[in-house]
């Protein structure tokens, strides 16, 4: 085997690393040179420099990079290129989608339907498993779990809220008095537009580079929704979560809603062109979506935070539930429809944040991380105009994490609703109890009575034991030894004991112990003698004076980043896109394969090799197809492209995402990234990073001759309902 094909073990890797981390060689390395480095076994982590696009390409409509797309691509798109791609788009809950259609026919994926789908069923219906196809206008169901969002104007707010923020005496206020100005310029568009307009409008006010910019964004929101089609599970998510975040890939993952104003089909001139086509190896597309959050521009003590505090909790977390509702399915398979979408939700929530993890915890990204934040805090306090004006935040941000640190251990641990229902139950209660006593009629929600109720009444005592138990382990890493309290909780019993003992004999596992309980006086609560119950009055008081002392830091903290943010807008201004916030991006890309496994990732995947898939793992689940796709009619062309890969930069929130191309047609539709891109959410590493999509041309092969959904087709050709 060639050197150059050798996959090198991670242990060895990080060895190869440590050891050759002091060289003496000067070489400067840029960031295509690095693997290939790595992989002779050589390179000085102190040489590594930060790439052009390590802050990512989601751009901002607010200032389209014109210049930039011209130099990279030979294209001049016009303001109302712009215009159109943004008009075009919309948000859903979570997702991206766009119109398709003049008709208010909307594009988005089958994941991000789901919620719709469980909600228009029928008496006997299984939409989300077996799909949906309205074969008429009237037939489209309206989703009262479905809205979308239209940007229709962006205004910069960003001299009243700094102004504001300034105003402040104190941190607290610094912050205090920003939040307040942000609700006032929402409420004040609101009134502004309430009289020029009958539309449902949404005020939201942005914050961009940490703080350092802030636009006021207006959304038109159209809460007329109806479903139009959705495939079925097993195609729209082929290959399951074997095949989830990786490339190639085979997934149908698309469905159609419709958008309808005063009970008719909305008309509408932004919509993108559906191309018969679709994306080419080689062409510049880009991609118009909501890309949810990344911290690509946190200070690299922020980073280590999440590297040596957050991530891991939240992997914790969610191993501990992916088990725990695991096992219940395994042993209760009749429960299994109820409970796998849970299931797989958090198994990809676990890809994706091991795949974050692993990006904070690869040297050769974060000595990028580090050569970024060098470049920068040199511009700033190698200027006597700029050093005066911010000082030296970098410094005053890592105190503060180092304090925070010290403390989010314990923190996290006296989290008593941070897994099991019987510890959150006990925490809900005690709080209930402490309000009931000065302010009876301001008790909020979760803490009222009927809500507590409700949550016991509902949960599952075999799965709760296990959260229980793995909590218990996690609080005894963190307190045992140290929390007397916590101590007399376990008893000298082991976290599964102590958990199978409070599932059974606990007040709360007793339905007439817990409705006498709950009959009585706030006081019963806070005096039981009930271990969980008197483990969290006990508990209560520390908790909270943790969180108040993480909240005073939080507020020093963000106005330390409100400072760095305005430098950093001051040296870099638009040349650096903002993290994501879940607002509108244009990101820019080509189509284009990569090296993997030791072999190359084509562009493009075709039909071909969806059933050779489904063949070569003998049918079996999740490589299973649906029956109108396991006997494929003679005309279904097997060679159109299903799926492909570009070069966008794209993360969660980007799902229902359109792939447009120079001419404004939609190409593709983005549903995942490979995994090896789970690293962008702190840094943009272009030479494997990829965004996977369904392709135009598999979605119209696939609704006219699976599906026979005529109607849809001739609409996406013709861009308007058609006879």
């Amino acid at each position: 085997m060639k050197q150059s094909r050798m996959k090198i073990p991670m242990a060895l890797l990080a060895f190869v690393i440590l050891a050759f981390g002091c060289s003496s060689r000067q070489q400067t390395m840029k960031p295509e040179q690095a693997m290939a480095v790595l992989t002779a076994g050589h390179i000085n982590l102190d040489t590594v420099k930060a790439g052009r696009f390590d802050t990512g390409r989601m751009w901002t409509f607010d200032f389209p990079p014109m210049e930039y797309f011209s130099q990279t691509y030979g294209f001049n798109p016009t303001k109302e290129w712009f215009e159109k791609a943004r008009m075009s788009s919309l948000r859903l809950p979570g997702c991206t989608a766009a119109f398709v259609s003049e008709d208010g026919l909307l594009m988005t994926n089958h994941h991000c339907a789901r919620g719709a789908l469980d909600v228009v069923n029928k008496e006997g219906e299984k939409l989300a498993e077996l799909g949906f196809y309205a074969p008429t206008l009237d037939q489209e169901r309206k989703s009262p779990v479905t809205y979308v969002d239209q940007l229709v104007l962006i205004e910069d707010v960003s001299k009243e809220v700094l102004q504001a923020f300034e105003s402040g005496a104190t941190d607290s206020a610094k912050t205090a008095n920003r939040m307040a100005k942000m609700q006032e310029l929402q409420r004040r568009y609101a009134a502004k537009f309430k009289e020029t307009t009958k539309d449902s409008m949404i005020f939201n006010v942005i914050s961009f580079y940490n703080g350092g910019r802030f636009s006021l964004y207006a959304y038109k929101r159209y809460t007329d929704v109806r479903l139009v089609y959705a495939p079925e599970q097993e195609i729209a998510f082929f290959g399951g979560d074997p095949d989830n975040f990786t490339y190639p890939r085979y997934d149908f993952d698309v469905s159609f809603f419709r958008v309808y104003d005063d009970g008719k089909p909305v008309k509408t001139s932004n919509f993108f062109m559906f191309s018969k086509e679709g994306a080419k190896e080689g062409e510049a597309v880009f991609v118009i979506g909501n890309p949810g959050t990344t911290n690509r521009l946190q200070t690299v003590a922020q980073l280590e935070t999440f590297r040596d505090y957050n991530y891991p909790l939240t992997l914790n977390i969610l191993n501990g539930r992916y088990s725990a509702l695991s096992s219940y399915v395994e042993k209760h398979p009749d429960q299994r429809l109820k409970y796998m979408s849970q299931i797989f939700g958090i198994s990809n929530s676990i890809k994706a944040v091991t795949g974050y993890l692993g990006g904070l915890r690869d040297p050769y990204l974060m000595a990028r991380k580090k050569d970024f934040e060098k470049s920068f805090k040199n511009a700033v306090l190698n200027n006597a105009n700029l050093r005066s004006q911010y000082g030296d935040p970098w410094t005053d941000i890592a105190s503060l994490e180092e304090q925070r640190r010290a403390l989010l251990n314990e923190t996290n641990a006296l989290n008593l609703r941070a897994r099991s229902a019987y510890l959150a139950i006990a925490a809900n209660l005690v709080d209930y109890a402490n309000i009931s006593k000065t302010s009876p009629e301001r008790i909020p929600p979760p803490f009222r009575p009927e809500r507590i109720q409700a949550t016991r009444t509902n949960l599952i005592p075999e799965i709760e034991t296990a959260l229980l138990s793995d909590q218990l382990a996690y609080m005894k890493t963190h307190l045992g030894g140290k929390n007397e309290v916590f101590n007399r909780l376990l008893n000298n019993r082991t976290p599964a004991q102590a958990a199978e003992d409070i599932a059974k004999n606990s007040l709360i596992a007793n339905k007439e112990k817990f409705d006498a309980l709950m009959a009585g006086k706030p006081d019963d609560i806070l005096t039981s003698a009930d271990p969980v119950l008197s483990f969290a009055v006990q508990v209560a008081q520390r908790f909270s004076e943790l969180q108040s002392k993480l909240a005073e830091m939080r507020d020093k903290q963000g106005a330390r980043v409100q400072v760095l943010g305005k430098a950093m807008y001051e040296v870099y201004g638009t040349s650096i896109p903002p993290d994501a916030t879940f607002t509108l991006r244009i990101a820019d890309g080509v189509v284009k394969g990569y090296e993997y496994n030791g072999t190359i990732a084509p562009p493009v995947t075709t039909f071909y090799g969806m059933y050779d898939r489904y063949f070569s793992f003998g049918k079996k689940e999740p490589w299973n197809l649906p029956g109108m796709w396991a006997n494929p009619p003679s005309d279904f062309n097997m060679s159109t492209p299903i799926n492909f890969v570009s070069t966008n930069d794209i993360i969660g929130g980007n799902s229902g995402s359109s792939v447009i191309n120079k001419d404004l047609q939609v190409v593709g539709l983005i549903f995942d990234g490979n995994i090896e891109s789970l690293p962008g959410n702190i840094i943009l590493e272009e030479t494997k990073n990829r965004a996977v999509s369904v392709h135009t041309a598999g979605i119209l092969e696939g609704l006219e001759k699976i599906y026979k959904a005529d109607r849809i087709v001739k609409e996406l050709r013709a861009g308007k309902i058609t006879p």
